[in-house]
C-alpha cells in the first residue's frame, strides 16, 4: 500500500503517531558518513525513511535508500533499533519513531546528481564534525556508528 502515512495523515491530520523507519550507514575509508540534506526541514539526516504498510524494515530501508541516495545497497548488518525518535515537522505532523539502523554498502547506482523531491543534497561528513541534524535519533544513530568504528 503505497502513500501509506499520507492516507493515515489524511483521517487523523497532524495529531502525533508513532511510526516505523528504516536508515543505513554508508562509510567511506575514512569512516566519513553519507547524508542527505532533507528538502523538508533542511537539515542532515540518513538515507532512509517510513515502512510503508506490509514492508519489513530491510525492504524499506534499501527502496528508501535508492530514493534518498540513488544507491542500490547491500545489508551488511544491523546496527540497532532506536525508539527515541521525536520530531516536529515544519507542516506540523509529529512523530515518534521507532527506527531500526543498518551498516550497508552500495552494490549500484550512482549518488544522486540533482535535488529530487527529499534531498536537496548528498555529502560524505566525519563523525566528528556533522552538521546541523534532523533530530536527537540521528545523533544517537551516529553515536552508535562511531563506537562501532571505534571497536573495529
Amino acid at each position: 500500500m503505497a502513500n501509506y502515512i499520507k492516507e493515515i495523515r489524511e483521517l487523523v491530520g497532524h495529531k502525533p503517531l508513532i511510526l516505523n523507519a528504516a536508515a543505513g550507514i554508508v562509510a567511506n575509508e575514512h569512516h566519513e558518513v553519507l547524508l542527505n540534506l532533507r528538502t523538508d526541514t533542511h537539515n542532515w539526516s540518513l538515507p532512509g525513511g517510513y515502512l510503508e504498510y506490509g514492508e519489513t524494515y530491510d525492504a524499506a530501508m534499501i527502496r528508501e535508500y535508492k530514493e534518498d541516495a540513488g544507491l542500490d545497497v547491500e545489508i551488511v548488518k544491523p546496527l540497532g533499533l532506536f525508539d527515541q525518535g521525536f520530531t516536529e515537522y515544519p507542516n506540523g505532523d509529529v512523530t515518534q519513531v521507532i527506527s531500526r539502523l543498518y551498516l550497508v554498502k552500495p552494490v549500484g547506482g550512482h549518488t544522486l546528481a540533482s535535488a529530487t523531491d527529499e534531498t536537496l543534497d548528498l555529502k560524505y561528513f566525519p563523525l566528528d564534525d556533522l552538521p546541523p541534524l534532523l533530530n536527537q535519533q540521528t545523533a544517537d544513530m551516529l553515536a552508535t556508528v562511531q563506537q562501532y568504528f571505534n571497536k573495529k
